[in-house]
């Protein structure tokens, strides 16, 4: 089967929805992310392609706009899921605490280590490069974080959806700066220009809540969508921080009541503006999952899997890695206290670092960095978010059975199911 052709595109990609459907009901019951396994399913791919003597294709422009439109479809996703609460301020700040400090931090230690292994790597490019490592990967995590506590699960939503806004803002930031055309002014111009974003995306989701409210076509959901990413796009042009136009849009669609206060809350439609939030809260779901799943198997594609013998790379992956793990570990003593676990080890890095390693400036780029770094961080970190995510499950499961078969004080108190048990655990 030529699988350039067009049915045999479309069962190629029809084969690797299902696939990857089917790694995703594994990923629930192994905790393996089902990322990994789409790398690696690229990878096998790639491997075939070779043997079948199909010729070297480039997958780049191909990856760029799959990591694009899977970015805005995932922050979108979280930001839909976040509720703005008297209760929930307080965590929400703890995780944007985290994220914020987590983020510096950890650029700066991967920054020292690319200047003193890497020729020809200074110090302002070190810490464009170091950004990408430093980005927690919701496209990773968020999906796997289902069968923690609420409290965790919205801790690890928050703080990755922070902590990919927050990375790409200092990136972009750390790129103009390094540009001759630089927009940036400094950092009285990036605060200028996020003020500015917030502003405008303010008035931009009220607006388009007021507009979509009132159109009847059954048919407005992918138009919003298609808005959505036509305002990310300008914005880009303009040199604004577009996904805090997208984080903001999700946010308010899922907390009408909350923007729609007041004065507003007469031009408010209650019941046409939940029908769209219910309608593009699972567009949003099925859209990312989609995107998601291409780009990573693409990913998989152009992995060149030499790369990650090389004993330098092999070198200042493990070291990036310690410090990530380092900070981490000092941050959450500090703002969770004791019970950090499995909270640790969820630090995988993803589809952001991948996005903007090729986003990287050319007169930036440093030839003795190679990419085989991204991947080994990648898979480490994925493989030891999975790795703490399967001991987690066994130990919240042998809680569970401790309880269940407690004697004591049996005559007084009759001891609860097993059904009874887990349906009250939290962590279940």
């Amino acid at each position: 089967m030529d699988i350039f052709s067009t049915y045999g595109s479309i069962i190629t990609a029809s084969i690797i929805i299902i696939i990857s459907f089917c790694f995703g009901e594994l990923s629930r019951k192994t905790n393996v992310p089902s990322v990994l396994m789409l790398i690696v399913l690229g990878i096998v791919m790639k491997f075939g392609l070779d043997t079948m003597g199909v010729e070297e294709i480039d997958f780049l422009p191909v990856l760029k706009v799959l990591g694009t439109v899977g970015l805005i479809m995932i922050v979108l996703e979280a930001a839909l899921e976040l509720e703005l609460k008297p209760d929930k301020y307080f965590p929400i700040l703890k995780a944007f605490t985290v994220a914020l400090i987590g983020l510096l931090l950890s650029i700066w230690a991967a920054a020292e280590i690319l200047v003193y292994f890497i020729d020809g790597m200074t110090d302002e490019k070190a810490w464009l490069y170091a950004t990408p490592l430093s980005i927690l990967s919701s496209a990773i995590i968020i999906p796997s974080v289902s069968g923690l506590s609420l409290s965790k699960k919205e801790f690890h939503i928050y703080e990755s959806t922070f902590s990919d806004i927050l990375g790409i803002m200092v990136f972009y930031f750390l790129a103009g700066n390094m540009q001759a055309e630089s927009h940036g002014g400094g950092y009285a111009g990036f605060a200028g220009n996020t003020v500015l974003t917030i502003i405008l995306s303010l008035v931009a989701s009220y607006m388009i809540v007021l507009i979509f409210q009132n159109i009847k076509s059954h048919t407005k959901l992918f138009l919003l969508i298609a808005v959505l990413l036509l305002l990310y796009a300008v914005g880009k042009k303009a040199h604004l921080s577009s996904l805090i136009i997208i984080f903001i849009f999700g946010l308010l669609m899922n907390n009408t009541k909350f923007f729609f206060r007041g004065p507003l809350a007469k031009w408010l439609k209650m019941d046409e503006a939940k029908h769209i939030y219910e309608g593009l809260h699972v567009i949003t779901m099925e859209t990312a999952f989609v995107i998601r799943t291409f780009f990573f198997v693409v990913f998989g594609l152009t992995i060149v899997l030499s790369s990650l013998l090389d004993m330098n790379v092999m070198i200042i992956s493990l070291l990036i890695i310690a410090s990530i793990y380092l900070i981490r570990v000092v941050l959450l003593r500090i703002f969770l206290g004791a019970d950090i676990l499995p909270q640790l080890f969820i630090a995988p890095r993803g589809l952001i670092t991948v996005l903007l390693y090729y986003a990287i400036p050319d007169e930036a780029k440093v030839a003795g960095f190679q990419p085989g770094i991204l991947l080994f961080i990648i898979i480490v970190t994925g493989v030891i978010m999975t790795i703490a995510m399967i001991q987690d499950k066994k130990r919240t499961g042998v809680a569970v059975s401790k309880a269940s078969s407690n004697p004591i004080g049996y005559e007084k108190w009759k001891a609860p199911t097993i059904t009874e048990v887990v349906e009250s655990d939290p962590h279940h």
